[in-house]
Order: C-alpha cells, then sequence, then structure tokens
C-alpha cells in the first residue's frame, strides 16, 4: 500500500524527500523503525528508530548545499531543546522507558552524514 503525503509547499515535499531518504540510509544500517513524525506540544520527532534495545530520536536536516555551516549547523540550542521536549512526551507511553539517544541524519546535496549520540556534552 503506498503511503501519499500531504505536503503542499515545495520546502514541505523536500523535506519528505529528505526523510525518505534518512530512514532508507538508516534501515540499511539495520535499524527498524519505530514511528515516523511525532508530533506534541512542544516539539516533533521526524523519526523514532530502534538499534537493538536502543530507542533512537532522529532529527533529519536537508540543505542544497554545506554552506553556512549546512544542515548540522541548522539544529540551534532551542531546536534540541523542543526535540528533548518531544522525546519525554514519546518516553511516557513506556511504563519503563528503554536506553534512547538522539541522532542526527544530515544531507547536504547528495552527502548523507549520520551523527549517533549527537547531543552529547
Amino acid at each position: 500500500m503506498a503511503l501519499f503525503r500531504t505536503s503542499s509547499t515545495a520546502r514541505q515535499r523536500s523535506g519528505d524527500d529528505g526523510e525518505d531518504l534518512a530512514l532508507a540510509h538508516l534501515q540499511q544500517q539495520g535499524l527498524r523503525l519505530v514511528e515516523r513524525n511525532f508530533l506534541c506540544k512542544g516539539g516533533e520527532l521526524d523519526l523514532v528508530m530502534q538499534a537493538g534495545a536502543t530507542l533512537v530520536f532522529v532529527e533529519v536536516r536537508r540543505r542544497a548545499t554545506a554552506g553556512f555551516g549546512g544542515a548540522v549547523a541548522s539544529i540551534t540550542p532551542s531546536k534540541q531543546r523542543r526535540l528533548v521536549v518531544a522525546a519525554q512526551r514519546y518516553l511516557q507511553r513506556y511504563r519503563d522507558p528503554p536506553a534512547c539517544r538522539f541522532d542526527v541524519v544530515a544531507i547536504d546535496g547528495t552527502v548523507i552524514t549520520w551523527l549517533q549520540n549527537a547531543f552529547d556534552s
């Protein structure tokens, strides 16, 4: 069964395409999709993946070029805080939350970079 998206703008379609690329890349690496586009008050999670016993919250960023710092540089501290809030809300569905981490899939042009544990300090 095909999944039809209702994205209306070119930017939204580009974001959807980026998520499709990221999902395919992560699945090739052995991760399993749990949920896509989890939306809650305070934030959104692009992809929620399973890597063994670890739940992985994935932020996907896509830019046409690596100029101005590229896709990774577009993840501001404010965006990171919103991702943490969304992850906390997502984890409320678990009685005993699993180990989890935040990854980033950055797509600059045709180059895909997967950063694991991207928000560790």
